[in-house]
């Protein structure tokens, strides 16, 4: 077997053993949906650093997500669209990408051709304070700053999650605030 094989494989099991030892750890808390939104800073994969407080005033949409995670494949052309549609709204996406090997990561955001900011979770850091307990999640920050509801789950038209006309909803609502 190739080294490069052995290395991937590698990868995939401590990926999923990190993915299980997290889910142990939060299980049983809520994520949070309202109060100040945990602050975070995300090094993105083209470079540059972003720091949540420092977005206040705009509206911020946060997605965890892997390229691993097939309902994250569900919602990602939805997540570019939306925010192509609302980048100038004063609506920021912030894709964290969460216990992902970065080729894998970027391999996803090019096939998807993904063009908000991402970048990876490095140490699981940001994950822990939104308490999540899988992919994809996504929550939605006004423009004071505070939480204003998240989605657990792929957000589409699928039965059960949040619906595209919701998402749309949510986005206006919070625009408008």
């Amino acid at each position: 077997m190739s080294r490069w094989i052995q290395a991937a494989i590698f990868a995939l099991v401590i990926a999923v053993i990190i993915f299980f030892a997290f889910g142990l750890r939060v299980q049983g808390q809520s994520q949070p949906s309202s109060g100040p939104a945990p602050d975070f800073t995300l090094k993105t994969f083209d470079g540059p650093t972003i720091r949540l407080s420092d977005l206040k005033g705009k509206v911020v949409v946060v997605n965890f997500w892997a390229s691993w995670c097939v309902p994250c494949r569900d919602e990602e052309t939805l997540l570019e669209q939306t925010y192509e549609q609302y980048k100038n709204r004063g609506v920021v996406f912030l894709g964290v990408d969460w216990v992902d090997p970065e080729p894998d990561a970027r391999a996803y955001l090019k096939q998807y051709n993904i063009t908000y900011p991402t970048g990876p979770d490095l140490g699981t850091t940001i994950g822990p304070l939104y308490r999540i307990k899988g992919v994809p999640e996504t929550y939605f920050i006004g423009k004071d700053g505070n939480l204003a509801g998240n989605s657990l789950g792929p957000i589409g038209d699928n039965a059960g999650y949040m619906t595209t006309a919701q998402f749309i909803q949510k986005l206006e609502t919070l625009v408008a605030q």
